[in-house]
C-alpha cells in the first residue's frame, strides 16, 4: 500500500503545527510526535501495529485497500527468550514501502530479557504502530504522506489554515508531597543492598500524582518551549497517553549503522538564580557524582563492545555538562559502528534499558527496583521509539515526562543510588527533575 505525497512551504511555528495536527480528527486515534534536531515528525492514526506482551508478538497489517477502517490481518507469534526478533521480523515483513513506525518500549521489557519473567505483570512491553499519515515539520517547510488523498487533504488545511488555539496559564505542581519519608526509607534500603554488594548503583523513583484534569497538548508546548531536551515527544497509543522532555537517548542507530547512546548521570538544579556556575562546579568536582557518572558510562562502554566493528566503539564528550530545564547533568556520549552480523534491534536489546535509569549491575538492580518500588514502570524510564525499513532506530529515554492512563495522571522522576548517597539529597534530587515538568502543567478547560 504506497502513501501519498506532498510538500508543502509552512509559516508558523512546527511545534503549534504539530499539537494542532495531533488535536485535529486526524489525531483522534493513535498518535505520536516525535522532536529530533529540529524536526517534528508527526504520526498521526493506524495503518499497521505491533505488539509485544509476555507470551505473544501480535502483528495488525492491512489488507491491501485504502479504506479508512482498521487493518484486517491479525498475526499472533509465541516469542521464547525475547520478542525483539520476532518485532524485527514482524515490521520487515510489513506490506508497506518505506514504513516507519512509532510507539514505546515499556521498562519491564528489560525484565524478560535478563531471564525474570516472573518480575512481569500482565502487560504490554511494546506497542508500535506505523501511521495511516505522517508528517515532518522543520521552520518553513512539511512534508507529508498519507495513505489517503482526503487525509493528504486534511493535513494540508490545517497547515495552512492554523490559528494559535488560547489556553489557560501553567499552574505549578508542589512536588514535596507524594510520602517523602517512604522514598527515603526505600533509599537507606538500597544502600544497605550496595553495601552488602548486591549491587554498586540502582535508580529508585518515586510517583507524584496530578490531582487534577490536565491540558496534555498544551503542557507539552508549555515544557518545550521552557526546557532544552535532547527528544521530545507527545504519545498517544492503545490508551496511554504521554507528554515528555527526554533529557538523553537510550540508543539511536543510523541508516549507516552508526550506533550512539548517551548516558546522563549526576544532577544539579539549574535555577537561573545567579548560583547555578558554582553548581556546576560542586557537580564536576563531587565524587559521589561523578563514581556515578563513570560507572554509567563504563557499563554502556562494555554493552556496545560486542555489538560493534573492532576499535570503533569510543567515548566522546567525556563528563560535558548538560542543561536540561530545570536541572544539569554530567554527561557523556559513547559511539560506534554495528558489525554486519549485528541486527539493529540487537542493539536496542543489548542498551536498553538506559543504565542511567536502572542501574548497575542491571540484573541486580532490576531485583531492586521490583521490591523498592511500589508499582510497575511500565513507560516510565523505557523508551520512546521510532523505526523504519532501513534499519534506523531512535530511542528516547522516557523521563520527565507527564503520564496519563484512563482517569489517572502522575509523574515519576528517580535519582541514581550508590553507596555513598544520603537519603534527603536523593529526595531533593527528584525533585529537582519533577519540576522540569512540575512548572508547566496547563489545566484543562
Amino acid at each position: 500500500m504506497p502513501y501519498h505525497h506532498r510538500e508543502l512551504s509552512i509559516t508558523a511555528d512546527p511545534l503549534e503545527l504539530a499539537a494542532a495536527l495531533v488535536e485535529s480528527p486526524l489525531g483522534a486515534g493513535a498518535h505520536v510526535v516525535y522532536e529530533r534536531d529540529g524536526c517534528w515528525s508527526v504520526a498521526l492514526g493506524t495503518l499497521a501495529e505491533v505488539e509485544a506482551t509476555p507470551t505473544t508478538v501480535v502483528s495488525r497489517v492491512p489488507d491491501g485497500t485504502e479504506s479508512a477502517g482498521h487493518p484486517s490481518v491479525t498475526r499472533s507469534t509465541t516469542w521464547t527468550d525475547s520478542p525483539l526478533p520476532t518485532v524485527s521480523a514482524a515490521l520487515a515483513g510489513l506490506p508497506v514501502p518505506e514504513w516507519r513506525a512509532y510507539g514505546w518500549a515499556g521498562f519491564e521489557l528489560a525484565y524478560v530479557h535478563a531471564g525474570m519473567p516472573e518480575l512481569v505483570a500482565d502487560q504490554r512491553l511494546l506497542h508500535l504502530v506505523v501511521p495511516r499519515t505522517e508528517v515532518r515539520l522543520t521552520a518553513g517547510h512539511a512534508t507529508i504522506r498519507s495513505a489517503t488523498t482526503d487525509e493528504l487533504e486534511a493535513v494540508t488545511n490545517v497547515l495552512t489554515g492554523h490559528q494559535p488555539t488560547v489556553r489557560k496559564a501553567p499552574e505549578p505542581l508542589d512536588v514535596t508531597g507524594a510520602d517523602p519519608e517512604g522514598y527515603r526509607a526505600a533509599v537507606r534500603a538500597a544502600v544497605d543492598d550496595i553495601r552488602s554488594r548486591r549491587l554498586q548503583k540502582v535508580i529508585l523513583s518515586r510517583v507524584l500524582p496530578v490531582p487534577h484534569d490536565v491540558d496534555l497538548v498544551g503542557t507539552y508546548l508549555a515544557g518545550r518551549r521552557a526546557n532544552t531536551p535532547t527528544r521530545s515527544f507527545l504519545l498517544g497509543v492503545g490508551g496511554l497517553h504521554a507528554a515528555g522532555f527526554s533529557p538523553e537517548i537510550v540508543v539511536s542507530v543510523g541508516s549507516d549503522r552508526r550506533v550512539v547512546t548517551q548516558p546522563l548521570a549526576g544532577t544539579r538544579a539549574l535555577e537561573a538564580d545567579g548560583r547555578d556556575a558554582a553548581r556546576r562546579a560542586d557537580l564536576l568536582s563531587d565524587a559521589k557524582e561523578i563514581f556515578e557518572h563513570a560507572i554509567s558510562v563504563k557499563v554502556a562502554y562494555d554493552e556496545m563492545l560486542p555489538l560493534c566493528t573492532p576499535d570503533s566503539v569510543v567515548v566522546r564528550e567525556f563528563m560535558d555538562v548538560k542543561e536540561r530545564g530545570s536541572v544539569q547533568h554530567l554527561a557523556s556520549a559513547v559511539t560506534g559502528r554495528l558489525a554486519d552480523r549485528v541486527d539493529p534491534w540487537d542493539a536496542f536489546a543489548a542498551l536498553f534499558p538506559a543504565v542511567t535509569a536502572s542501574g548497575v549491575p542491571k540484573p541486580a538492580a532490576y531485583q531492586v527496583i521490583h521490591q523498592r518500588e511500589p508499582q510497575p514502570r511500565g513507560l516510565y524510564s523505557g523508551a520512546v521509539v521510532t523505526a523504519d525499513h532501513t534499519g534506523a532506530i531512535d530511542a528516547a529515554l522516557v523521563l520527565r515526562t507527564l503520564f496519563r492512563r484512563g482517569d489517572r495522571t502522575w509523574l515519576q522522576a528517580g535519582a541514581g543510588i550508590v553507596e555513598q548517597s544520603v537519603p534527603e539529597r536523593e529526595f531533593e534530587e527528584t525533585c529537582e527533575k519533577l519540576r522540569s515538568v512540575a512548572r508547566h502543567l496547563v489545566p484543562a478547560v
